[in-house]
């Protein structure tokens, strides 16, 4: 765990692309919110692989927003229910539910459905705030604290030497 808090915090500071970082804490959003026991989990998790993302932000944000969704539920099953009961989709959802396998989308649960339309559309907003944030970040605040004693006397602490070796080894 260690490793990867490292290696995010090597990229906030990297020549990484804020795009790679922003996409990760997106779709970590959208892990994180979806139910683990639905297909659309999997399948996202299987692309997100192959992706060119941050993966340390993607699994730390993934962890902060799984503890977040149940805070939520309440949101995403309004969502979800109002989604679900639409009458012009009724057709749809009873040709979807006569698919093999469709049903392992969960999408007929409203929580489930809820999640994943909440997640779609904070998706671009959530994006926007990490690269603005990381921009910040880079520009501002990590130039400022360099400057700072408190930064100094840490950094000669042998615990914060160890975590750098540890750093610098990946």
């Amino acid at each position: 765990m260690l490793k990867i808090i490292i290696k995010l915090f090597k990229s906030l500071n990297s020549n990484s692309h804020p795009g790679e970082i922003a996409h990760a804490v997106s779709l970590g959003m959208l892990l994180g919110f979806l139910p683990k026991d639905n297909i659309f989990w999997y399948v996202i998790t299987v692309f997100v692989i192959f992706l060119r993302i941050n993966k340390a932000a993607l699994v730390l944000s993934t962890l902060g927003f799984t503890l977040l969704a149940p805070l939520f539920d309440s949101v995403f099953d309004s969502v979800g229910g109002w989604f679900l009961t639409i009458n012009s989709l009724e057709p749809t959802f009873d040709f979807l539910l006569e698919i093999p396998f469709v049903s392992f989308t969960n999408f007929n649960n409203t929580i489930g459905c809820g999640s994943f339309l909440c997640g779609l559309i904070i998706y671009i907003p959530i994006y926007v705030i990490v690269r603005i944030f990381v921009w910040f970040a880079r520009n501002k605040i990590i130039p400022l604290l360099r400057k700072t004693k408190f930064f100094t006397v840490i950094s000669k602490a042998k615990i914060v030497k160890k975590i750098a070796d540890i750093a610098a080894k990946d």
